[in-house]
């Protein structure tokens, strides 16, 4: 699906990338009608060079089969044979800002997790173990309770 990962950082994007790459594609074709070597461009330019045009055009056919973009035949501007071209359809619009909205939610929540908890000085009760010595109720072990 994209190009070789050369490190672990660029295997762990590959993996994220698959799960969005068809609304990638959807946000591409909403900017413009465009064919495939344009998509690897764009996705290129927007920092994302790890997919190659042999895993866009299954893609697109998915898309097309589920009727969230249609495509058309086109001259090319550098002259040769036409060029297929793909456009939105409007349950690919819906798609998209449905996709968009999904995607805003779900990074917020992986980014509260992921991001580092504040620091106060003390320890979180909730993240440290528990042990039968932090129970306050035993004090058979303790020598500062009152035996009032």
């Amino acid at each position: 699906m994209t190009k070789e990962p050369t490190a672990a950082g660029d295997q762990r994007r590959s993996q994220l990338l698959r799960g969005v790459l068809d609304l990638c594609l959807l946000s591409l074709i909403a900017d413009r009608p465009r064919y495939g070597y344009e998509f690897v461009e764009a996705l290129d330019a927007g920092g994302l060079e790890l997919v190659s045009e042999g895993s866009i055009y299954p893609l697109l056919a998915r898309m097309e089969r589920a009727g969230l973009v249609e495509s058309y035949r086109a001259p090319s501007s550098a002259g040769g044979a036409p060029r297929k071209y793909y456009r939105l359809t409007g349950g690919g619009r819906a798609e998209l800002a449905h996709g968009r909205a999904v995607w805003g939610d779900f990074t917020a929540q992986v980014g509260r997790v992921l991001s580092p908890q504040e620091k106060t000085g003390e320890p979180d009760d909730d993240r440290r173990p528990h042990n039968d010595h932090d129970d306050h109720n035993n004090h058979d072990d303790h020598d500062d309770h009152d035996d009032r």
